[in-house]
């Protein structure tokens, strides 16, 4: 039994938020830099170079990529061998979100009382947090910050099992043409396909982790995610929405067995600024 403390939690969360949000990961950047090299809207390059200098920018002086820090959505993979000591973990993730949005003068987006007075919690808590648990001793953490421009063109539905895979495709396409530039595109969509609502929605979400431009390990996935990402980019809404064949830099698609009954798709669409850093204590 491996006994993990919950200051080291504390300590890691924190370092992960602000990386997180200072720090755009090199397979996004790498996206952008052929997305550019493969536009031909003399707009598009210019924003795409523009996404470019701000990453540079925000690495070398440490500041935010955007001023919109996010939710904190928290993934984990707990090891069924490991003893988390000291507290309770999923406190310990909150105090880490806590001092990591203090100490990097990141912005706190988080409201309780959702739906009347909406009054600041001040400090970005009580983040999102997805647990899995996992054969082995070690304890993975994913800090994946989401905005709310891009969160808020989310979308689910559970189609008929007739509709299929077309069904699929036209779902899809049409969130993303009705999102338009309002989550600040070029995109990554993540997509869910199966289980039922609650687990769709998340298949989406955590697709977005994935390498951005890896396609699944499923040939059939695979040819779908190729089908989806040249269907959107064909909708011509472009980087900021300037046009251009860059509205998505990748799609990603994930799966869960499903109901007789039913085919819940969900849509979760992340912009440009994916952020998502990790740790395995």
């Amino acid at each position: 039994m491996k006994e993990i403390t919950t200051d080291k939690i504390i300590e890691t969360v924190a370092k992960l938020c602000q990386e997180a949000n200072f720090y755009l990961c090199e397979d996004v950047l790498a996206s952008i830099k052929k997305a550019k090299e493969n536009e031909v809207s003399e707009a598009a390059i210019e924003v795409l170079s523009l996404i470019q200098e701000n990453a540079k920018i925000a690495a070398e002086e440490k500041i935010p990529l955007c001023q919109d820090c996010g939710a904190a959505v928290v993934f984990i993979d707990l090891g069924q061998d490991v003893h988390i000591a000291g507290g309770d973990l999923y406190e310990a993730l909150a105090q880490g979100v806590r001092d990591g949005y203090e100490e990097g003068y990141l912005r706190k987006s988080m409201v309780d009382k959702p739906f009347s007075t909406r009054i600041n919690t001040k400090d970005n808590t009580p983040p999102i947090i997805h647990t899995r648990i996992v054969p082995g001793d070690k304890l993975k953490i994913i800090v994946a910050p989401k905005g709310g421009g891009s969160e808020n063109m989310s979308k689910l539905a559970v189609l008929k099992p007739a509709q299929g895979r077309q069904g699929v495709i036209d779902f899809v396409t049409n969130a993303v043409e009705e999102a338009g530039s309002n989550p600040c595109p070029p995109l990554i969509v993540g997509v869910g396909i199966g289980g039922t609502a609650e687990r769709t929605m998340e298949l989406a979400k955590r697709s977005l982790l994935r390498e951005v431009g890896k396609p699944n390990d499923d040939p059939e996935i695979e040819e779908l995610e190729a089908e989806l990402l040249k269907r959107v980019n064909a909708v011509g809404t472009g980087p900021q929405g300037f046009g251009g064949r860059t509205t998505a830099l990748s799609v990603h698609v994930e799966t869960f067995p499903c109901h007789i009954a039913s085919l819940p798709v969900a849509v979760n669409i992340q912009c440009h600024s994916a952020r998502h850093k990790e740790a395995i204590l």
